[in-house]
């Protein structure tokens, strides 16, 4: 048994890092109306959804003879789709995610992960299971399961320079998303969605980039060096470097792109200067159509 003052010490712990992150969370998932999440399909369920006309090879106990009664023809009553999905989320904490341009814009990686919480905010009051590839966990609902993936969102031990999707435990036929920058090798992210892929599952890709990162800006005498120090480059001519850049950019956007078509996912670039509410309801629209 865990002793009080352990306890205590541990909620505390726990406490001074949550609110921000979740708080901040909380108020972008209000900004998405929830309706009726992941409703209005027939299926298992208690609640009424429609009356359709009785088709060959619908059983006789399928009918509402109620219904059918003030009527010439016979009548289903068919129930809302009610049966919670899987949903894995799988948000890049690797090194170049602390990269950001500006003191006024947010870290690639604190946007990755507010978008993320939020989305599972979203998801797990609408009555699915969420699960957090970091934590290594089956898919859970209910407000404890937010505060363990707020909570393993705050843990940066153990980081590489770059990042690559985990899929493993991921449910056949169930739904993922993938929150990076994607600046590193492409081959692990290939390998990850085609094994995803391989089992059913749909999901969005989606990379968060930093404005710089896009715009190229340098000229002159630069040193290129990883957010984690193990790579580093020297250059007097910095502007000679733009249009190669952008061209493997746009190359790296291009894969992803067909990536994503090619295993029946969706991609979409976010920037951090970008309203996140934005990328909210694209992330939210996205995984709907993947059901």
């Amino acid at each position: 048994m865990i002793q009080p003052t352990v306890l205590r010490s541990r909620a505390e712990d726990l406490a001074a890092v949550l609110p921000p992150l979740m708080a901040e969370a909380e108020h972008l998932a209000s900004t998405v109306l929830l309706g009726a999440h992941g409703r209005r399909r027939s299926g298992m369920g208690d609640e009424f959804w429609q009356y359709r006309p009785a088709m060959p090879g619908d059983e006789a106990r399928a009918i509402d003879w109620r219904r059918s009664a003030r009527s010439d023809a016979h009548f289903v009553r068919e129930k809302e789709w009610q049966a919670a999905q899987s949903v894995l989320l799988w948000v890049d904490d690797a090194h170049s995610m602390d990269f950001t341009s500006d003191k006024n814009l947010p870290a690639k990686g604190d946007r990755a992960k507010l978008l993320s919480l939020a989305i599972a905010i979203l998801l797990i009051r609408g009555g699915e299971r969420v699960a957090l590839a970091a934590l290594g966990t089956p898919p859970r609902s209910g407000e404890l399961q937010l505060i363990r993936i707020a909570q393993a969102l705050t843990n940066r031990a153990d980081r590489p320079d770059y990042g690559a999707p985990q899929v493993r435990g991921m449910l056949a036929h169930s739904r993922a998303l993938f929150v990076s920058d994607f600046m590193g090798d492409i081959n692990p992210v290939t390998a990850q969605l085609t094994k995803a892929a391989d089992r059913g599952v749909k999901g969005v890709i989606l990379q968060v980039l930093d404005p710089q990162e896009e715009a190229f800006p340098f000229d002159g005498r630069t040193i290129f060096e990883s957010m984690g120090r193990s790579l580093s480059h020297e250059t007097l001519k910095a502007g000679e470097l733009r249009d190669r850049y952008l061209q493997r950019l746009a190359e790296r956007k291009d894969a992803l792109h067909t990536l994503a078509r090619r295993t029946g996912w969706q991609y979409h670039c976010h920037h951090t200067s970008d309203a996140a509410q934005s990328a909210l309801l694209w992330i939210y629209s996205a995984l709907e159509r993947r059901r």
